[in-house]
C-alpha cells in the first residue's frame, strides 16, 4: 500500500490538473480538425486516447522532472518531501517506472495514424529536456508551452494527416496561455527559487508580472477570435469567447493576488475550468 501511495504521489495521479491541461489542447486540435456531419464514434475513440496519452506522458514526465529536480527539490519548502526528493524512491525505480509509462503511451501512440505518430515520437525530446531549462533560462515556461500544447498539433493531425496554419495559429495562442498560467505557478516557489538559482518567467516579471499576463492572455485571445473567424465558427462560439475573457482577464488576472502561494495555486488550478470552456465553445462553434 505504501509503494502505491508513493507511485501516486510521484505521478501526480491525484492532483489531475496536470494531465488535464495537458489533455485540453488535444481535445482542441481534435475538433477543430473533425468533421461531426460523420459518424461520431471515432471522435470520441480519439478523446479517450488522447486522454490515456496525456495521464501517461504526464506521469512519465513529473518523474522526469523529479529525478532532474531532486537537489533542488529538497532546498524548497513545497517539494523537499516528494519522493525522490525525500529518498523514499530511488532514482533507479523512478527511472523504471517512467520507461513503463512510456511504453504504455506509445502502445496508445500506434492507433493513430503514421504522420502522427512521428510528430509525437519526434516531440519526446522537449518532454525530457524541459526539466534542465530553469537552470539555464528565465524562460522554462516557453519550452514547457511549446511541449505542453504539441497536442493540438496531433490532434489536428490525427484527422488530417496533414498540418496547415489554422492549428498553428491556436497551438502559438495555447502556448502563451501556458506562459501565463506556469508564471501564477510559479509565484508560489519564488522565494525558494531565487535563493537556490533557479530561473523562471515569474522571477523575470515579479516587478510587473500584470502587464506580461496581459499580454500572453491577449494573445491567447487573438489566436481564438483568429480560429473562429478562420473557421468560420458559429455566433455561438462569439459569444462564449465573451466568457473566456472575463475568466482570463477578471478572475486571472484582477483578482490574483501574487504574494499569496494559496491564491496562486487556486488561480493555476481555475485553467482547468479554462479548458473546458474552450473545448465547449470550438464544440459548439461547429454544430
Amino acid at each position: 500500500m505504501k509503494q502505491l501511495n508513493l507511485f501516486l504521489e510521484l505521478t501526480r495521479l491525484k492532483r489531475p490538473i496536470g494531465y488535464m491541461l495537458l489533455f485540453w489542447p488535444c481535445a482542441w486540435g481534435l475538433t477543430i480538425a473533425y468533421d461531426f456531419d460523420q459518424n461520431l464514434n471515432n471522435y470520441f475513440v480519439y478523446l479517450i486516447l488522447f486522454f490515456l496519452g496525456a495521464v501517461l506522458m504526464r506521469s512519465a514526465g513529473c518523474i522526469i522532472n523529479d529525478i532532474a529536480d531532486k537537489d533542488f527539490d529538497k532546498k524548497v519548502t513545497r517539494t523537499k518531501n516528494r519522493p525522490i526528493a525525500s529518498g523514499e524512491v530511488s532514482v533507479k525505480v523512478g527511472f523504471i517506472y517512467s520507461a513503463i509509462l512510456c511504453v504504455l503511451a506509445f502502445l496508445v501512440l500506434i492507433n493513430f495514424n503514421i504522420f502522427t505518430i512521428i510528430l509525437a515520437l519526434g516531440s519526446m525530446p522537449l518532454a525530457f529536456t524541459y526539466p534542465l531549462m530553469k537552470r539555464f533560462t528565465y524562460w522554462p515556461q516557453l519550452f514547457l508551452g511549446i511541449t505542453f500544447n504539441y497536442g493540438l498539433i496531433l490532434g489536428w493531425t490525427s484527422v488530417y494527416s496533414e498540418i496547415n496554419f489554422i492549428p498553428i495559429i491556436l497551438y502559438v495562442g495555447a502556448i502563451f496561455w501556458t506562459l501565463g498560467y506556469d508564471t501564477i505557478y510559479g509565484f508560489q516557489d519564488i522565494k525558494d527559487d531565487e535563493i537556490i538559482g533557479l530561473k523562471s518567467t515569474s522571477i523575470k516579471f515579479k516587478k510587473n508580472p500584470i502587464n506580461f499576463l496581459m499580454f500572453s492572455y491577449g494573445i491567447l485571445f487573438i489566436s481564438m477570435i483568429s480560429t473562429g473567424i478562420l473557421m468560420d465558427l458559429n455566433i455561438f462560439y462569439f459569444m462564449l469567447l465573451i466568457l473566456i475573457a472575463t475568466h482570463l482577464f477578471y478572475f486571472q488576472i484582477k483578482k490574483l493576488k501574487f504574494n499569496s502561494p494559496k491564491n496562486c495555486l487556486k488561480t493555476f488550478k481555475s485553467n482547468n475550468f479554462l479548458g473546458l470552456i474552450i473545448f465547449v465553445s470550438l464544440a459548439i462553434g461547429k454544430l
